[in-house]
């Protein structure tokens, strides 16, 4: 089994992601039995450390691309992440930043702000634009989640404002492999 196909399948066995914006969150996620963690904090000088402490806890770390200070929204930040720290793979917003990091052979979360219908569309339209899974905000909306899941051809995970086991069970059912919260209380629901 390839390394993707086996990170797709840790998701949808643990579907609450851990993300954490600070050190005070990385302490907290390494001491949970979920395995992935969004890294939604750090800049260029930290990074690599970030990342080892979430690899040395035996987790999956996921790198937001978008969230890293230092880096710029270009390809060569990709390369960046992929030559100099062990992450898994990265998250962003940016089609061509995802394109890079699947060339690399890094695993890839395009992430989609679903504010309004063209949006929304805009999702359907590209098909997750080749990542191997995509994530939408706001995460509490099961009827677009449910468009979502049943438009495109791949994993879905939601995210944003994902606060109790209420949220998680709308999210998964409408058809999301998976969710991702900061909120800590939530990684063990």
């Amino acid at each position: 089994m390839d390394d993707k196909r086996r990170l797709i399948e840790i998701v949808e066995d643990t579907p609450v992601i851990m993300a954490v914006k600070d050190w005070e969150g990385i302490w907290k996620c390494i001491e949970q039995e979920a395995k992935v963690v969004f890294i939604l904090f750090g800049d260029i000088c930290n990074i690599g450390e970030i990342i080892k402490t979430v690899k040395d806890a035996g987790k999956i770390a996921m790198v937001h691309m978008d969230l890293i200070s230092g880096l710029g929204n270009k390809e060569i930040s990709v390369d960046f992440i992929q030559k100099t720290t062990d992450a898994d793979g990265i998250i962003s917003t940016k089609p061509a930043v995802i394109k890079r990091g699947k060339e690399l052979g890094m695993f890839t979360v395009l992430r989609f702000f679903v504010l309004d219908s063209l949006a929304l569309e805009n999702v359907m339209k590209q098909d997750g634009a080749n990542a191997d899974m995509i994530e939408i905000l706001p995460g509490i909306m099961p009827k677009v989640t449910k468009r979502v899941t049943q438009t495109i051809s791949i994993p879905v995970i939601c995210g944003g404002l994902i606060s109790d086991k209420e949220d998680i069970i709308g999210a998964l059912n409408a058809g999301a492999v998976a969710v991702s919260t900061t909120n800590p209380a939530a990684w063990i629901l």
